[in-house]
This record gives structure tokens, C-alpha cells and sequence, in this order.
């Protein structure tokens, strides 16, 4: 008998496999949301401000700011959904910090 393919290398690229909990919510929530994540938004905030900086319009430097925010809402969201099959207690856990991170990363 053949071994099994690894699902997070067939569900069929990056956004597809997070959306379908292919990838391990550890990796899910660590790697992608905390440190990849964060990173976006520390470069965004930062590309905002010197946008506004360089004097362009106040609307501009929003929307540089708000650029990651899609982005936020699918890794919440792809988070909450391999939540379900996590332990209960763990699920909870990161489904929490994951809720949070969004408010401060949002708002900072």
C-alpha cells in the first residue's frame, strides 16, 4: 500500500491549506499569525507613516495602513476554524490570543 501524501503539501497552495486546517494550528498560529503577521503589520504601520511623511494624502497613508487587514481576518479565521479539531482546552486557548492579536494588530 502506497503511504498517504502529506495534506498540507496537496490541499493546493498557502490559502487553501490553512482554510482547510491542513496545516498544524501551532505552525498556524506561531509561524504565520505571531511572526509573519506581526512582521506585515509592523511594515505596514511603518510604510503608512512615511507615507505620511512624505505629505501625501491622509487617505493614502489609511489604506497602506489597512492593507494587511484582509490578510489578519483569514489567518482569525483559518485559526478558528483548526481550533475545531485541537484539544478543547487549546482551542480555546489560541482561539482567544488569536481574537486579541487581531484587535491589537488593528489598532497598533
Amino acid at each position: 500500500m502506497a503511504d498517504q501524501p502529506d495534506p498540507a503539501k496537496t490541499a493546493g497552495g498557502f490559502f487553501r491549506s490553512r482554510w482547510l486546517g491542513a496545516v498544524p494550528i501551532e505552525r498556524l498560529f506561531w509561524m504565520d499569525m505571531i511572526v509573519v503577521g506581526t512582521a506585515i503589520n509592523i511594515a505596514t504601520s511603518f510604510a503608512a507613516l512615511v507615507v505620511l511623511g512624505l505629505k501625501w494624502p491622509v487617505w493614502a497613508s489609511i489604506v497602506v495602513y489597512l492593507a494587511p487587514l484582509p490578510y489578519n481576518l483569514f489567518l482569525v479565521a483559518a485559526i478558528w476554524r483548526t481550533a475545531d479539531r485541537s484539544h478543547a482546552r487549546t482551542a480555546g486557548v489560541v482561539r482567544s490570543a488569536a481574537l486579541a492579536w487581531i484587535v491589537i494588530a488593528t489598532l497598533i
